[in-house]
């Protein structure tokens, strides 16, 4: 019997534990003011009172605030410039690609160490090839050249027979020009007078190779590509832009080529062809033309686009101030005193990181602009708890007991 007397008194000193705490819980809850006040509690202050926050706003306290980095700014409308920063990826200009190819069939003697990225210079010999179908041509073309050469001997000369030698030299070399002979090569054999069935390939301009198809011992036809040579003394500039900054970059505008390795800026300017859409990234693709000095900016380069886009008076504020949601687009208005108010706005323009704001704030009041998304958490959290009402309370409880 002492054994069970025994537990009686413990399992009752027990319940009267829990029931002090209970006690104590709810007489502290009673005395302890919440963090929002809602109208129709003991808590809130009354509706004549314009000084009581709104419902939905959320207090927290300065050393909290501090914790979590909250930063305001105070909402201004003015008029300014700002500077739309975008990101462009350098391209070659297809108008200064230049092809090397074969006109005649041969087979590659020797081939010249440049490779793709490789620097060449205009009439520089890429490669030597042998083919016997300029023996002909150069037969022909030393034949002018030697009726140029006595008719220039002989006083008076015949005009018209004069000029037809000419055109005719012209024609020979552009012959030999147009079965893969370089310019400086028909020079040499126009003064040496001598045959040559070893043919030099040469650069027709000076800047980067971007493609090299020719191997030594190789045999061609006719058209077969041994490179492509890119003229990068200038070079486009593809921009990748929304549909509402396009609209700023016009034809013809200046605009401000910048790379963290440059020492200088670049100055590029809008083409007048129409920008083109992209369905993979839902852009606009605007293509620049810059100069490029001693070949800094190189293909496939990404670098810094910066416009200057002049607007008229409106009230623009950080785009990390405002929170979308998908459906709706807030920001947190700072009360005071530690009160912050969630704000639905709508907005307007946006370049880089000022977007317009055109309803929903007012000149003169401040918003948070950095910290917001913890704000934003925290009157979720608050909300949650305060809207569940007592009788909701009373019902838990009441089954937890059960």
């Amino acid at each position: 019997m002492k054994k069970y007397s025994y537990a009686a008194l413990i399992l009752f000193l027990i319940a009267l534990s829990f029931a002090a705490g209970y006690w104590a819980d709810h007489k502290r809850s009673e005395t302890t003011p919440g963090p929002v006040y809602e109208a129709g509690t003991e808590s809130a202050a009354s509706d004549d009172d314009s000084s009581s926050p709104p419902r939905n706003a959320v207090m927290i306290d300065s050393e909290k605030q501090q914790m979590i980095g909250i930063k305001t700014a105070k909402v201004e409308k003015r008029a300014g410039q700002y500077s739309l920063r975008v990101l462009g990826r350098v391209a070659v200009d297809d108008r200064k690609v230049y092809v090397v190819n074969s006109s005649s069939v041969g087979w590659v003697r020797e081939v010249s160490p440049v490779t793709v990225g490789s620097f060449v210079q205009k009439d520089q010999a890429l490669a030597i090839f042998y083919s016997p179908e300029f023996l002909a041509a150069e037969q022909s073309y030393f034949y002018a050249l030697n009726a140029l050469d006595q008719f220039l001997k002989n006083e008076p000369s015949n005009v018209n027979q004069l000029d037809i030698t000419k055109a005719n030299i012209r024609q020979y070399s552009d012959t030999l020009r147009n079965l893969g002979m370089g310019e400086k090569q028909i020079e040499e054999i126009g003064q040496s007078r001598r045959f040559t069935d070893i043919i030099k390939v040469a650069s027709p301009t000076s800047g980067i190779v971007i493609s090299r198809t020719i191997f030594s011992g190789q045999r061609f036809e006719r058209g077969t590509e041994f490179f492509k040579i890119a003229d990068l003394s200038s070079v486009w500039i593809l921009v990748d832009t929304f549909e509402n900054e396009a609209q700023y970059l016009r034809p013809d505008a200046s605009v401000k080529v910048f790379h963290p390795n440059f020492k200088k800026t670049f100055q590029a300017r809008v083409s007048k062809d129409l920008p083109q859409f992209d369905p993979t990234t839902r852009t606009l693709k605007v293509r620049l033309y810059a100069d490029n000095p001693r070949l800094s900016m190189r293909p496939d380069m990404f670098v810094d686009i910066e416009l200057p886009v002049k607007m008229p008076p409106a009230i623009a504020v950080p785009s990390e101030a405002i929170i979308f949601s998908g459906i709706k687009k807030t920001v947190f208005v700072d009360l005071g005193d530690g009160y912050f108010e969630p704000r639905e706005v709508q907005t307007g323009w946006r370049l880089g990181n000022n977007v317009e704001i055109t309803k929903g704030l007012k000149p003169g009041e401040r918003i948070v602009v950095s910290g917001n998304f913890l704000i934003d958490s925290e009157s979720k959290l608050r909300g949650v708890g305060l809207g569940s009402s007592p009788s909701s309370a009373s019902e838990e409880a009441a089954g937890s007991s059960h």
